[in-house]
């Protein structure tokens, strides 16, 4: 037993990385398209907050740990499923570019897990429409919404103003921004993290029902979501920084000030909302603000199509790990050694067409994306 807790702590860092490198678009993706900040710079920045935030609330660290299932219902190595799920869902959607949310990914692989070794007895459903499915519908609309009205706000001052002295002001106002929401999702999500740690040493009896984190757990989780953050997710920083919309100053300062007050707020809630929809629900809100022109919303739809499929492809992902590696050692293990195979392949392929630091804002947008812009320009 106690091989398997170690093995689920470390599976659980290992996805709190994949959430990081994930989700630094959700905080620097505009700031590097509008130039606000370099690349290299922004991410380093936003690691950095990232740890900072892990300290401030553990609100959503308790939704997971104490309420989202029965946690004696369950065993170390059905939580090492879904942790397992969450993390391929998060490398595919990586790979593709693709704004998905680590939270729900991680949620998706969990109640997945549950399901197929305990039964739906086991799951609180009411937590999960409560504090998971309705933060997931409404959070990225109210984002969108206040980016709107924030963007419409910046542009309206900017209107008589001078070009250069705008687009250097706002641009300063970003570095601002772009740490609030950094900072965001370091409070948001490292704590999903922590309740899974948490919620496996419930089962085993290491703590007690309804326990907060304990500090080596917080200051894992925060090392963890901080050097994933630090190593920048390029390809998503591409998708959301370039292909959803030619993002401006006004309306990169408006989006990510929007996204961190929804982010914050809901995190002191202990709604376990997706920072990915919140940021990405902002910055076609404030694409929006600028007029329906600049929003591509071919990407829009590829993108929400995404987000309704993570919960059931990440739940049905965890579901067969946790069947595989609730049958002893040797299942665990050949759970382990496919994630690594896969992890390895989805790498791989992503060297085909690399995106880095260097190119990131420099990459073509996709002549099929470019289109709608180009017709309404």
């Amino acid at each position: 037993m106690t091989e398997v807790v170690i093995a689920v702590v470390l599976t659980a860092l290992i996805f709190d990385f994949t959430n990081g490198f994930h989700d630094t678009a959700n905080a620097m993706a505009t700031s590097i398209a509008s130039g606000a900040l370099r690349p290299r710079v922004a991410v380093l920045l936003a690691g950095v907050l990232n740890l900072v935030g892990a300290f401030l609330s553990v609100q959503v660290a308790l939704t997971i740990s104490s309420g989202l299932v029965d946690e004696a219902a369950i065993t170390p190595a059905v939580i090492f499923g879904g942790l397992v799920g969450a993390i391929l869902w998060n490398l595919l959607t990586w790979l593709l570019g693709m704004p998905s949310s680590s939270s729900h990914a991680l949620l998706g692989g969990l109640i997945g897990a549950t399901w197929v070794f305990a039964g739906t007895g086991a799951i609180n459903f009411s937590t999960v429409a409560g504090k998971v499915l309705v933060p997931l519908a409404l959070s990225p609309i109210v984002a969108g919404l206040v980016a709107l009205s924030a963007t419409w706000i910046a542009y309206h001052i900017a209107a008589r103003g001078d070009r250069r002295t705008i687009t250097r002001g706002f641009q300063r106002a970003q570095v601002v921004s772009a740490s609030m929401i950094a900072l965001a999702h370091g409070t948001n999500d490292a704590q999903k993290t922590m309740g899974v740690i948490t919620l496996t040493l419930i089962t085993v009896g290491l703590l007690p029902t309804g326990s907060a984190p304990p500090m080596w757990v917080i200051v894992a989780a925060g090392l963890a979501i901080a050097a994933g953050t630090a190593m920048g997710g390029w390809r998503i920083i591409h998708t959301m920084g370039r292909r959803i919309s030619d993002v401006e100053t006004p309306q990169g300062f408006a989006a990510e000030t929007a996204g961190a007050a929804v982010i914050l707020s809901a995190a002191h809630l202990g709604f376990a909302l997706s920072t990915t929809q919140v940021a990405s629900g902002a910055v076609v809100g404030s694409a929006a603000g600028r007029g329906a022109g600049a929003v591509r919303w071919r990407v829009v739809g590829r993108m929400a199509g995404t987000w309704l499929l993570t919960l059931p492809s990440a739940a049905a992902m965890g579901a067969l790990a946790a069947w595989v590696a609730t049958g002893g050692t040797t299942g665990t293990v050949l759970v382990g050694a496919a994630l690594v195979v896969a992890s390895a392949g989805i790498y791989a392929l992503s060297r085909r067409k690399p995106v880095t630091a260097d190119n990131v804002n420099e990459l073509p947008v996709p002549h099929a994306v470019a289109e709608p812009a180009a017709a309404a320009a």
